[in-house]
């Protein structure tokens, strides 16, 4: 069964300064100088969230069971329609750069081999959470909206149920539709296609 939910939007505190010692942020750029000078290799599981480099969650067999049957239905639905991004970059702002596990994308001639994908080009992101629930709904969530990336996905494998939030204003999703186990699910961007939860959230 599938429920809609209306959520509130509640302003945002950030921490005050007073005299506290204060972290030290990093662009885009000193990001990639990072991986560049090799302080950041392949192995380092990290994505940058408003200047903050993140360790990632390790990724157990659950949760690449998940990702990899989410990309077959995607990529067998979707087509050629839009191009099917799997834990790779998006890049929100100059200090902000996820790596969700799945994104939509919109078509482009060279697959962002010159460039990664911004906000513009996302139609949908997908994030398989397991240990990482609280973070990315909490976290990663608000900074989607505040992107205006449309629609985000949260596959929540403990509960196995698919949170879609849609219709983001003023840095949060206003709309939330919870999908579980015997439901179809269907983008925003492709009402058309109709995917099963359990295609996403395999037994």
């Amino acid at each position: 069964m599938v429920t809609q939910t209306k959520l509130r939007t509640n302003s945002e505190t950030g921490p005050g300064s007073g005299g506290q010692p204060q972290p030290r942020l990093f662009t885009i750029d000193e990001y990639y100088a990072m991986a560049e000078a090799g302080i950041l290799t392949e192995d380092d599981r990290v994505e940058l969230i408003d200047g903050v480099i993140v360790k990632m969650a390790p990724i157990g067999s659950t949760h690449i069971g998940s990702v990899n049957s989410s990309t077959r239905a995607l990529t067998t639905t979707v087509g050629t329609r839009a191009i099917v991004q799997v834990q790779s970059p998006v890049r929100l702002d100059d200090a902000t750069e996820p790596q969700p596990d799945l994104a939509l994308l919109r078509e482009r001639a060279d697959f962002y081999g010159s460039g990664i994908a911004g906000p513009e080009d996302v139609l949908l992101v997908i994030e398989v959470s397991d240990s990482s629930v609280d973070y990315d709904r909490n976290e990663k969530l608000p900074r989607y909206a505040r992107a205006g990336i449309p629609e985000v996905w949260l596959a929540i494998l403990p509960e196995r149920v698919i949170e879609a939030h849609t219709e983001p204003a003023g840095g949060r999703y206003t709309q939330m539709r919870t999908f579980r186990s015997g439901d179809t699910i269907s983008p925003g961007c492709f009402p058309d296609i109709a995917m099963s939860v359990d295609d996403i959230l395999p037994v």
